[in-house]
Order: structure tokens, then C-alpha cells, then sequence
């Protein structure tokens, strides 16, 4: 749906169906625009702030660690134009999905209109959740998050962060901020934008809050563990489009959904509640990036478990629906019992017969 095949009547010059047809191309022009600026002098400062990560620090080497001098970042107002063009790649990235994979597909499955779409949306959106959860399992185990948990909450404020780490963070706010234009070039009824403009903003307003409040520790573990749930759900829905006879990877998703939710909240309390409810510094600094006061972790843990809360409301409800649509195609038909109406009065005319 992203990158449609034209019509032999070319629309008007920006008209609505002009953009819709060729928003991806217009796109790449947009981003081609900064990656030229990097070529001369006159422009290269304005788009490197676009190109390349902002707000690194050089530590220099120490005997105990490494000896090269490490390169840190944190995080500042130019992230938001960083973040802009990223999204204009994954606008890009997207359109290449669609046209090159998901619409061959489509062609060959022959789906109606409403599988047509859930089809699309679980294709990238399984796609995305592949790669993230890839990705941030690779930084968890180059920082050694798994053999130190307790590297969530030690040290904060996790005001600086390497490389990869920063460049996670602006992929996710940019992969998240393209879906905004995405719900136009996609076509996306009016009756589903609602529902799709909740679960956005949900994790826009999640990946922003760990990033900007120097949880980017604990929001990492938290991503990984929720997209890795997310993925098996869209790739079994993705299998079941093509097979409707199967159902396991949905159960084997529900177990594991409902025990995403209550890792989350174990490390979420764990760190929050615990972890940087102990630490020595409890001041609110803006300089520092340090926010450990109790009134933050409060809203934070408020915001998780809220979250989770609403979630699993919302998984009871499709499990509920699932289980009505199984039990009533399973249900036999009744069969109705033969009467006897006929057979009597063939009685009475044989009998009229005789007569």
C-alpha cells in the first residue's frame, strides 16, 4: 500500500492521489536534500546536526579500563532534528517493505479488504519488532546487562550513553513519529486511527520519558522484552492468514504476554522502587540529569503499572472474543427431529382409499 502501482492516468501535480502514489519518492528527495548539504562547506554544519548523533563527550583513557579513550553522548534539543531524519528513512524503509515484500505477498494470497490491511500491519510491524529486539539484545550483552542487573539503577543518572545506545533510543522516536504519516499514505479508516493513535502515543510517550529522564537502562531491558512478545503475536497472525487452522502460536503468545506484563512490573519495582529509592543522591538537578526524587519515581512507577493494567484489560477482552468466535463455529447444528405430520396423513389416505 505504501508505494502503489500507478495508474495509466497520471493525477494532477500534488493533488491528494499524486502524494499517496509517490510520497515515498518525494520523501527520499527530502532526505537526498541533507545527505547532499554534507558535500559543501556553506551547508555541511546545518546538516550534520540532521545526519550524525549530537552532544558526544571524549573520556579520556584510565589504567583500570580500556586503553583508548571512550565517546560518550547525551542527549539535547538537536535530537529532535536527528530524530526528524530518521523518520524520513523510516518512511523510506517502510515503502520498500511494502512494495517489495507485503504486496507480492498480497497479490499471491488473494485477501479481503480487512485482512489486507491487519496483513500489512502485522508484516512491518513484525519486521520492526525483529530488528529492535536484535539490536537491543546485542547493547545488552556488550554492556553487560545480563551478567549485572543491578547495573539499572547503579550510577544513576545514565546521563551518558554510547553510541549504540544513543542511536536506539532516536531509531525508536523516529520509527514511532513516522507512524503519524503513515496512517494517511496508508489509507487508514477513521474508525481504526483512534486505537491506532492510543498505542503511539503510548510508546512514544514510554521510550521519550526513559530517554529523557536518564532511564535508558531499564527502558532498553523493558523494550526488548515487550517487542520480543509483540513479534510472536504479529508473526503468528501473519501465519495465520495464510493457514486459519493455526492457532499455536496465539497460545503460546498469551502465556508469554502475561508473563511479560509481570516482568516488567518485578524489574520496574525493583529498580524504581528499590534500586533508586536507596541511592545516596536524592536531589532534583537538571544539570546532572538526575530526576531520583520521590515524586518522579512515584509518576514513573504510576505510568508503568497503569500501562500494564490497560494492556491486560485489553488482552482479556481479545482472548474473551477469540474464545466467543471458537465456541460458536465449533458449536454443531442443532438438528431438527423428524416429524410425524407425514407419515400420518398418509395413513388417513390410505385408509380413505380402502374406504
Amino acid at each position: 500500500m505504501a508505494i502503489r502501482k500507478k495508474s495509466s492516468k497520471s493525477p494532477p501535480v500534488l493533488s491528494h492521489e499524486f502524494i499517496l502514489q509517490n510520497h515515498a519518492d518525494i520523501v527520499s528527495c527530502v532526505a537526498m536534500v541533507f545527505l547532499l548539504g554534507l558535500m559543501f562547506e556553506i551547508t555541511a554544519k546545518a546538516s550534520i546536526i540532521f545526519v550524525t548523533l549530537q552532544y558526544n563527550v571524549t573520556l579520556p583513557a584510565t589504567e583500570e579500563q580500556a586503553t583508548e579513550s571512550a565517546s560518550l553522548y547525551y542527549y539535547g534539543i538537536k535530537d529532535l532534528a536527528t530524530v526528524f531524519f530518521y523518520m524520513l528513512v523510516a518512511i523510506i524503509i517502510h515503502a520498500i517493505i511494502q512494495e517489495y515484500v507485503l504486496d507480492k505477498i498480497n497479490r499471491r494470497m488473494h485477501f479481503s479488504k480487512t485482512k489486507h490491511s491487519k496483513f500489512n500491519e502485522s508484516g512491518q510491524l513484525s519486521a520492526f519488532y525483529l530488528f529492535s529486539c536484535i539490536w537491543g539484545t546485542f547493547i545488552l550483552i556488550s554492556e553487560n546487562y545480563i551478567s549485572d542487573p543491578t547495573i539499572l539503577w547503579r550510577a544513576y543518572p545514565h546521563n551518558l550513553m554510547t553510541f549504540q545506545m544513543k542511536f536506539f533510543y532516536v531509531s525508536q522516536l523516529a520509527y514511532w513519529f513516522h507512524a503519524f504519516p503513515e496512517l494517511y499514505f496508508q489509507k487508514t479508516k477513521k474508525e481504526d486511527i483512534p486505537r491506532q493513535l492510543v498505542y503511539i502515543g503510548l510508546y512514544l510517550f514510554h521510550i521519550a520519558g526513559a530517554y529523557l529522564l536518564n532511564l535508558n537502562h531499564l527502558g532498553l531491558v523493558l523494550l526488548v522484552l515487550h517487542y520480543f512478545v509483540e513479534f510472536l503475536f504479529h508473526i503468528s497472525r501473519l501465519f495465520y492468514f495464510s493457514d486459519e487452522k493455526y492457532q499455536k502460536g496465539f497460545s503460546l503468545w498469551a502465556v508469554l504476554f502475561v508473563l511479560g506484563r509481570l516482568l516488567t512490573l518485578i524489574l520496574s519495582v525493583l529498580t524504581v522502587g528499590f534500586g533508586l529509592a536507596r541511592a545516596e543522591n536524592q536531589k532534583l538537578d537538571f544539570s546532572t540529569g538526575n530526576f531520583n526524587v520521590l515524586a518522579v519515581r512515584i509518576a514513573v512507577l504510576a505510568s508503568i503499572c497503569i500501562t500494564q493494567a490497560f494492556m491486560m484489560w485489553k488482552f482479556i477482552n481479545f482472548q474473551l472474543r477469540r474464545w466467543r468466535e471458537h465456541s460458536a463455529f465449533q458449536a454443531p447444528a442443532v438438528k431438527k427431529k423428524p416429524t410425524v405430520t407425514k407419515g400420518r396423513s398418509s395413513r388417513k389416505g390410505t385408509g380413505k382409499r380402502a374406504a
